[in-house]
């Protein structure tokens, strides 16, 4: 793409768009790319809960050669703020707190011989009146005389035979509840996959089946008694018969285990496994209405634009950034006719190079961090499994996205606690491959080699006191009234003085702006108004001899307003020349031009173009004034956002390192941002980097939150604050002495006490509901481990997510 002559301006005015940083890449489509770092899956990879059974691995864009298809085919269902969607699957139900294995297995070993005992008790007749609920349904003739006699008859043997089996039922199915068999059979069977359960239920099959037929559990011959009591005992004499009953018995005895072990599913998977479906014969209904067929496209009728586009995904043409390029334009295409039919003819010309950046890169040199352009997310941690986070966040992906920086985004924390690695890196290089998309524009303001991206990732690097940078900035904005220009900058260069009133500053400049641009045209450069602010008579008699050439009578009010102020009380103009005197050095000569030659970059630009811009600050040599210049960006970014009447495009600010940059201002505009459509990213070392009257409002501007480990208490108390409190239930168990009255309990508790060392007690346990602060000040400073944060997410809906403690690997 033709960069319009600016490289040698050293800009861009805000109706141009600037050329690319460096020349760009190949023409040759990029495929879908892998993060730098972390395991990769397969082709449609699913977000798992660690507590499910199974390998958990997390959710990624297909890996390297895979298809575009099977990325675009995955599901992105909506969720809470912050939940990493691409292949996200809900955890499991919550469990409630078990017993432990040691006193599950115990419980059932008790139970088991307890039922054993029982029924040994009652085969031996050691258990009194134990036929008398049956001799009261059946004749008393079938019986001896007396509570315990046996039977008379066969008929009283056959209906001992059948109460004798159903006393047994009822005794292993009591068994079975008060020994808790299903739990323990769960936890030490069905958890350790199908096969084991499969190999398990086929030998308790089997072992079931040893018992029955050697008559110890009583099931064969109850069976028969009722038969013969229903169709007579002439059927025995057929031997097909009895081998149909016997077959009937085994078949009822195995039932239960085969549906235990699930036998049908896994034969199922076998066979199909073993035979799989012809190509195109299942997957082609599912392919007809998925996500790689453009749907969109053919209901709106351009069927061939449809299948051209289906052609490049499926032959691997196309990327993700290409395929959140093209939906996008065809989204703005529908709101306007006009661009439906050239829009379609692109993409048959040109297919996925269709609507193309103006910068002509079809996606980002290099990728660090795992993102799903389609959603705009890119995913930065994963959820710790901590009791401070809801179980269903727990194990599950943290990311962040568009409507979540729009509500504004402060991250807080020392040197080395990653904001820059972990959390800024990511969010501007998800910014830029949304500009790529043409759906954002993104700033990132940093220190001379601060890790933002490589310069080929951005369109538009603009090195600040470096000879060799091929753009520069503009310090008015790319504004024309000298009135907007004055209040920026003013706010720029003197918004963090406490004692001086930032209205005052702007009227002073806009009592120099106003007369210059009058008289020359443009606004002054740095040294010209260094001059005119330190009020230099040969500058302003040279100024107000213009005026009066040109006749700008009301502009000479100014300029009289202004010498008649110089010097008084309170001026500020002093102090705005020597803020200005920081940019006035050496090293920044030729920049921040402003003659009729020059076009520096406008910050303007952003909110017309799709830009990727980058801005070096020389923070070493130059620490003051990198202050002042990012103070003045914030301020530039916050006003001319505010002003945009299109807010189509995203546009957001990141800062590296927002150490008084933050004024009373400038917290005002970023309160202003989400109803604009745009948000500022700011990272601090310490909250103490903005003026403590801005602490409050600071932390109620932003809808998201980011604490490091490693803060301090005092950070950590603001935090706490800001999060609030919640309701939690809380048990108090308190131990009291047990006095006994009886001379005997008396001598078994001195017993207990002698050989146990303890006094007998029981346990008072009060439970109750306490307000709490979710995250405790000491808590923020000493338990968040070493490569985590703490985030409190918001969306621009209102939407909230509690803190959450995040483990970072962006």
């Amino acid at each position: 793409m033709d960069d319009d002559g600016t490289r040698g301006a050293r800009g861009s005015s805000a109706d141009r768009v600037p050329g690319p940083a460096l020349p760009p890449p190949p023409t040759t489509p990029p495929r879908v790319p892998a993060p730098a770092a972390g395991p990769r899956t397969e082709a449609t990879p699913v977000e798992q809960h660690p507590t499910r059974p199974g390998p958990a691995s997390p959710a990624e864009q297909p890996v390297p050669g895979a298809p575009v298809d099977a990325w675009l085919r995955t599901p992105r269902p909506p969720q809470e703020p912050g939940v990493w969607r691409y292949g996200y699957t809900p955890p499991p139900p919550e469990e409630p707190e078990g017993v432990s294995n040691r006193s599950l297995l115990v419980g059932a070993l008790i139970s088991l011989l307890s039922a054993l005992l029982l029924w040994s008790l009652w085969r031996n007749g050691y258990l009194p009146y134990r036929l008398v609920p049956l001799k009261l349904f059946t004749p008393g003739e079938w019986w001896n005389p007396g509570t315990s006699g046996g039977p008379r008859t066969i008929e009283g043997s056959d209906a001992l035979t059948v109460y004798e089996a159903i006393l047994f039922g009822l005794l292993a199915y009591g068994c079975g509840r008060i020994g808790n068999f299903s739990e323990l059979f769960r936890r030490h069977v069905a958890d350790r996959g199908q096969r084991f359960l499969a190999l398990a239920a086929a030998a308790a099959a089997g072992l079931t089946q040893l018992l029955v037929w050697k008559e110890a559990l009583p099931v064969v011959r109850p069976v028969l008694v009722l038969v013969a009591s229903v169709a007579g005992g002439e059927i025995y004499q057929s031997q097909t018969v009895v081998n149909v009953i016997y077959a009937v018995i085994a078949a009822a005895v195995l039932y239960p285990f085969a549906r235990l072990g699930c036998w049908r599913e896994l034969i199922a998977a076998r066979r199909g496994a073993a035979a799989p479906a012809p190509d195109g014969t299942a997957a082609a209904p599912a392919a007809a209405t998925s996500a790689d067929q453009w749907p969109e496209l053919r209901t709106a009728g351009w069927t061939e634009a449809a299948d051209t586009l289906t052609a490049e995904v499926r032959t691997g043409r196309m990327s993700d950034v290409d395929v959140a390029r093209l939906r996008h334009a065809w989204a703005l295409a529908t709101r306007r006719p006009d661009r439906l039919a050239p829009l379609a003819e692109a993409v048959l010309r040109t297919g996925g190079a269709a609507a193309l950046h103006p910068s002509g890169h079809r996606d980002l040199p290099r990728r660090g961090a795992r993102h799903d352009v389609l959603t705009g997310q890119v995913r930065i941690g994963r959820c710790a499994d901590d009791p401070h986070n809801p179980y269903v966040r727990r194990g599950t992906g943290l990311a962040l996205e568009p409507a979540l920086l729009g509500t504004s985004l402060l991250a807080v924390g020392p040197p080395g606690a990653g904001k820059t690695a972990r959390l800024i890196r990511p969010v501007v290089e998800a910014l830029a491959l949304r500009a790529l998309a043409g759906q954002a524009a993104v700033l990132a303001v940093g220190g001379a080699g601060a890790p933002l991206g490589p310069d080929d990732a951005f369109d538009v690097v603009v090195r600040l006191g470096h000879p060799g940078s091929a753009h520069d900035i503009d310090l008015y904005g790319g504004t024309t009234d000298p009135d907007e220009a004055a209040a920026v900058l003013a706010e720029g260069l003197v918004g963090d003085v406490g004692s001086l009133d930032s209205r005052r500053a702007a009227t002073v400049l806009a009592q120099l702006l106003g007369p210059y641009r009058a008289a020359h045209g443009h606004f002054p450069s740095v040294p010209e108004l260094r001059e005119l602010l330190d009020g230099t008579p040969a500058a302003l008699a040279g100024l107000r001899a213009s005026l009066e050439a040109a006749g700008h009578h009301a502009m000479l009010r100014e300029l009289d307003a202004r010498s008649r102020q110089a010097g008084g009380p309170g001026d500020p103009a002093p102090a705005l020349a020597d803020r200005v005197a920081l940019l006035d050095r050496p090293a920044f000569t030729g920049f921040f031009a402003t003659g009729p030659d020059a076009r520096p970059f406008s910050l303007r630009a952003l909110g017309q173009h799709p830009l990727r811009v980058r801005v070096d600050l020389p923070e070493r040599g130059h620490a003051e004034a990198s202050r002042l210049l990012t103070r003045l960006l914030l301020a530039q970014f916050t006003a001319i956002t505010a002003a945009r009447t299109d807010t189509t495009l995203f546009a957001c600010l990141v800062l590296d390192d927002a150490t008084h940059a933050v004024t009373a201002e400038t917290v005002r505009g970023i309160r202003r941002l989400r109803s604009v459509n745009a948000g500022a990213v700011l990272a601090l070392r310490t909250v103490d980097d903005v003026p403590e009257t801005l602490h409050t409002p600071l932390l109620g501007a932003v809808g998201c939150t980011a604490a490091f480990s490693g803060i301090t208490t005092w950070d950590g108390k603001r935090f706490a604050e800001a999060w609030g409190k919640e309701w939690v239930e809380t048990r108090e168990v308190a131990q009291h002495t047990v006095f006994a009255d009886q001379p005997f309990t008396r001598a078994l508790h001195a017993l207990r006490k002698l050989v146990t060392g303890k006094a007998v007690t029981t346990d008072a346990v009060t439970v109750r509901q306490v307000e709490r602060e979710r995250w405790s000040a000491s808590e923020l400073a000493y338990a968040v481990p070493a490569g985590h944060a703490v985030l409190s997410l918001t969306t621009v809906q209102g939407e909230h997510a509690p803190p959450l403690l995040v483990h970072l690997d962006g």
